[in-house]
């Protein structure tokens, strides 16, 4: 199995999701034209759409797609009126086959409600796609969800293996380390990690990939408990998790 990005829009993610057998699944096909063109050019076949959730920056291309191709459209079941193209609904467990590869549906409200991910556990190589909940270094804003839906939703996720790869819906991880270092300012792992994305950035590669261990070391949606993430964010050392995400959440709207 390998991973594609696909550059989309402004900042977007598209990515193929290729088995070994040249089959292909489509994740969160933000417009047609550039996925069109990846599909050419890697030389492999579409045979799906996974759809993250129904914001049009994700689900864009799915009509001209799914027509032209003869593809069936993967979304969560609650989003049937809301995907364009809906074509098969799924839920926490369920599983899609692709070629020799399997991906586990995880329910993961917040950002929307009917928002989902695609988790692949593949030989030498686990992965999972978030679209808007889970960033690298960041998570989604709460147009839908309440704070306590997206602490959950970031919880099941952050409880897959560590060596899983974030795969999100857009480019956003500078800005979002820098809110890393404001709030976690001694924070090492944040400094690499800024450093990291300013020489993938520099040489026009993504900063996309990032695995679970890494984000939970900088990701301050994934560390909610830090002392110095409370100190700083004025969060008593005792307010619970969802109260404190709540906070860490508000901080980082007004964040410029």
């Amino acid at each position: 199995m390998r991973v594609v990005p696909v550059p989309c829009l402004q900042d977007n993610y598209a990515y193929l999701v290729v088995a070994s057998g040249g089959e292909a699944a489509i994740v969160d096909a933000s417009e047609a034209a550039p996925v069109r063109a990846t599909l050419a050019r890697e030389r492999v076949r579409a045979v799906a759409i996974w759809s993250t959730h129904h914001h049009f920056d994700h689900v864009g291309g799915n009509e001209e797609l799914a027509r032209e191709l003869g593809l069936e459209v993967v979304a969560h079941v609650s989003d049937r009126e809301r995907v364009p193209a809906f074509g098969r609904g799924v839920d926490t467990g369920d599983l899609l086959r692709l070629g020799d590869v399997e991906a586990r549906c995880i329910h993961i409200p917040g950002h929307t409600l009917g928002a989902v991910a695609y988790f692949v556990d593949a030989p030498g190589q686990r992965c999972v796609f978030t679209g808007d909940t889970l960033f690298c270094a960041g998570c989604g804003r709460l147009f839908e969800g309440t704070a306590a839906q997206m602490h959950a939703s970031l919880g099941r996720l952050a409880a897959l293996p560590g060596d899983t790869r974030v795969f999100c819906g857009h480019e956003y991880t500078a800005s979002n380390l820098r809110f890393a270092a404001h709030v976690e300012p001694s924070n090492a792992d944040v400094a690499r990690a800024i450093d990291r994305a300013a020489r993938l950035r520099s040489e026009g590669l993504p900063t996309v990939g990032t695995t679970l261990d890494e984000e939970r070391r900088v990701n301050p949606f994934l560390r909610i408990g830090s002392p110095e993430l409370r100190t700083t964010l004025r969060i008593a050392p005792d307010a619970d998790e969802v109260a404190a995400f709540a906070v860490v959440r508000a901080s980082k709207d007004r964040f410029r």
